[in-house]
This record gives C-alpha cells, structure tokens and sequence, in this order.
C-alpha cells in the first residue's frame, strides 16, 4: 500500500472504525510492541516536574491580550529543563507577544506521559479560560505505549473539532519522527520511523478535517536532532534539551502567530515548495518535510475535489530568535476586567 492511501486508510478507520493494523501490518505492529518495551527499558530518566510556564507574556505591551492554551505530553510541558525560560511554552508565548505586539496569557494544561486520550480532560481546562489559540502537542507516548493508530487520531479529531466548536483556533504539532531517538537500535529504529510518520499523515488528515491545522514536527526530531543528538536530547536520550524545546517552538511559533490573526495569508508560493493539493498528498509530504504547514482551503469556491479536501501546504520563514520571558502573575501585569483570561 502506498504512503498516500496507507495515511487516508489510517485517518478513515479513526472516523467510520475499524482497528487500523490492516495499515501496518499485523506483524509490524507486534514488532512495534518489542520496540515500545525495549526504548522504556533503555530510555534514562530526566529529574523532577517540569517548570509551570502557565502566566503572563509581553509586560507592557497593549492590549487586548490573546489567549493562548497549551495542551499535551513532555514535550509541550518541557520535561527535563530547569527553568521555565527554556521551556517550549515559554518561548512560544514570548516570541507571541513580540510577533503580535500584544500581551499574551499561556495557560499551560500540558503534563507528563499525556496521551491522546488525556486531551478530554486537559480541553475542559483549556476551555475554562476561553483561548483564541490552543496549541497542542501530543503523539509520542501513543507510539511508545502501542496504543491503536486509529484510536489516537479519532481522540485527536474530536479533540479538535471541540476546540474549533468553541471558536478556537487550533495548532496541531504532529507525531515527531521517533527513529531519532538513540536507545532504539535498527532494525526498531526503522519501525519507530515508519509508525511515527504514518500517525503523523493521519493526524494531519483528522486535523484539517476537524478545522484545525497542523505543523510537522520531524525537524524537531528530525535531521536536526540526528545531527546534533548530545546538544538536542536531554539526559534521559528522548526528550528534548533546551537547545530542542527551542527548535520546537520555532518551528510552531510561525503558524502560532499565523492562527492568532498575525500574519496576513498570501497566496502558496511555488518556489519555496508552497501548493494547494489534495489533503492526502499533502499530509504525506508533511510528514517527510519538517515544518511544514497544512490548512484548508478551497479551489473554485469548492472545500473538496475528486481526491478529498483541498489544503494549503505552506513552509513558513521562521521567525528570528526572541527574549524569552519568565511569565508573570502579579496583578499589575493582568489585563482589565473585560480582557480578564477567565470566564466572563
């Protein structure tokens, strides 16, 4: 089966049913369960919580604040780090209120070991203080936990679909490549890769489907980490360093500042690998192209065409590296009341 038809036939079994193993083949998804054993065994542990970067951005900036929730696994919550300036909300609110000019609030929901099945309960939270943007994270521990593909991307779908129902914006960091990761030996290198980048296609699929877009991660785990593994791993071998969770944020603050209303959206350009195409497509060469961007579209006034829904698959420039701030919680920093994070 093609990469194609292997991501729609994984995305199709999350919404109609159906396990999904027909995708990677029974035996190959055996041989993933020995993986997932064997990376838990050799992978070290890095010490205590990660720092909370839940609080204010962008002392002094006008107002009206955005509203930023951050959702998902260690890799969102910055497991590993030391200070709460190294984490990847830090840097993602920070380089927000710089990008945007406004005061930014980041409720952090994010913790340790999430699973896709976690996002239920950390979208109640998220809703509590109505974001403009969510941004989430999940994906990793699915892979290493042998959870069904089908199962995470469904989870993940309607996740997002009840994010974009309360009229938030929602950015998706799919599946990072995990054939990186250095305690995983070949041949399971190899399998962690193919899974990794097919969960990847598929939650792009479910994604934009559900209203939502999304950013590939492989760079994060990707050449860069392959390159540079002592500077991009933390101590424990898997999770990023701090050097990592601040290549991650560059790569989700463009689209970040681009869901925040930030960026005016031009048209594709083709010289920089920018097109509209079928959503499959697209999902496929997102997941084989570190940070790029898909989002909806239409062509000719139509969402869909004869191979699925049209989307705009985008590579964004990066945006230069900023101050990054300790969030701050002191009333003096808060908004007014009109502007407050809670529930009005």
């Amino acid at each position: 089966m093609g990469k194609v038809a292997a991501a729609r036939k994984l995305a199709s079994a999350a919404v109609y049913g159906g396990g999904g193993l027909s995708v990677l083949g029974a035996s190959l998804y055996g041989v993933l369960r020995a993986e997932a054993t064997l990376a838990r065994r050799q992978i070290g542990n890095a010490d205590g919580a990660p720092p909370n970067a839940t609080g204010w951005y962008g002392r002094g900036r006008p107002g009206p604040a955005l509203k930023v929730a951050l959702l998902g696994d260690s890799s969102a919550a910055g497991y590993g780090v030391h200070t709460v300036q190294e984490t990847p909300g830090a840097h993602l609110a920070s380089g927000l209120a710089e990008g945007a000019d406004r005061r930014v609030y980041l409720c952090s929901v994010a913790f340790v070991g999430a699973q896709t099945r976690d996002l239920d309960k950390q979208i109640d939270q998220a809703l509590a203080m109505e974001p403009h943007v969510a941004v989430i994270l999940v994906g990793a521990n699915d892979v290493t936990h042998s959870r069904l593909p089908s199962e995470s991307v469904r989870l993940l779908r309607e996740g997002v679909s009840r994010l974009v129902a309360a009229g938030v914006e929602v950015v998706v960091g799919t599946c990072p490549d995990l054939g990186t990761v250095e305690p995983i030996p070949p041949p399971l290198k190899q399998v962690a890769r193919t899974w990794s980048r097919r969960l990847a296609a598929a939650q792009t699929i479910a994604v934009v489907d559900a209203g939502g877009r999304t950013v590939s991660l492989g760079s994060v785990l990707g050449p860069e980490f392959a390159a540079s593994p002592k500077l991009l791993f933390g101590p424990d071998r898997f999770h990023p360093s701090a050097a990592g969770y601040s290549s991650l944020a560059q790569v989700m603050l463009p689209s970040v500042l681009a869901a925040a209303g930030v960026f005016e959206d031009l048209a594709p350009e083709p010289a920089r690998g920018e097109a509209v195409m079928p959503i499959s497509e697209a999902a496929v060469e997102a997941a084989r192209t570190p940070g790029t961007e898909i989002d909806a579209t239409k062509v000719g006034g139509a969402e869909r065409g004869a191979r699925g829904r049209w989307v705009q698959l985008r590579r964004r420039h990066r945006q230069p590296q900023t101050h990054v701030e300790g969030p701050e919680s002191d009333e003096s920093s808060e908004p007014a009341p009109s502007d407050s994070p809670h529930p009005r």
